[in-house]
């Protein structure tokens, strides 16, 4: 019996220096793979140039890239819609360090696809007074997600983390968006409405 044992815990032994070396050298090839993989150099300016991106009046950059063939006519919308608006349109959104995304209103659900870069917050301002921040980005451990929904008629405002160079991210506005329903704010208006946050409104507004 005890040699039984022995052989046992032997065995037991072996095995568990089997494991714990496989175990080791799997991880020291994850690790090898990782340090050859090429780093992501990319930057505002590239995304900028490749997407062929342009000056959006809140600040940062953008390219409409999509449009739905399908119209809902106006008389199906609520009265507010000045005509006919296709289901959907989609936009890429860039902000650069020091840039914001000052803040607006539209008429419809705005959708928030995280795609590239760092950390961005959004500022929601409801029509009664309720400020929310949301952070758009891939870092889950640290409170962020790749995807949000401001909801139509509500007050917004978008500005990187610190220490950020840029995020890359698209707008998706269902019923599509038209510029004769962008309202940007106006500072005084807002903080009259709001002086609770006269400190962000003055700092995210032009």
């Amino acid at each position: 019996m005890e040699i039984f044992s022995s052989c046992k815990s032997f065995i037991c032994l072996k095995l568990k220096e089997f494991a714990l070396t496989h175990k080791t050298k799997g991880q020291f090839e994850e690790e090898r793979i990782l340090k050859t993989k090429p780093m992501n150099k990319k930057t505002a300016d590239y995304w900028i140039r490749r997407l062929n991106l342009e000056e959006h009046p809140e600040g940062g950059y953008y390219k409409r890239v999509y449009t739905s063939e399908l119209q809902l006519k106006q008389s199906s919308l609520p009265q507010t819609f000045g005509g006919d608006r296709p289901v959907c349109t989609s936009i890429y959104y860039l902000l650069r360090q020091n840039e914001f995304s000052a803040f607006h209103r539209i008429q419809s659900d705005e959708l928030w696809h995280f795609y590239d870069g760092n950390g961005l917050k959004i500022y929601e301002l409801t029509p009664d007074g309720n400020l929310t921040d949301h952070l758009l980005g891939l870092e889950i451990e640290k409170g962020q997600s790749p995807f949000h929904v401001v909801k139509a008629g509500n007050w917004f405002a978008a500005e990187l983390l610190p220490d950020s160079l840029y995020t890359l991210v698209g707008c998706t506005v269902s019923p599509g968006f038209d510029f004769s329903e962008f309202e940007l704010a106006d500072r005084k208006k807002l903080t009259s409405n709001y002086p609770k946050h006269k400190n962000l409104i003055a700092k995210l507004t032009r």
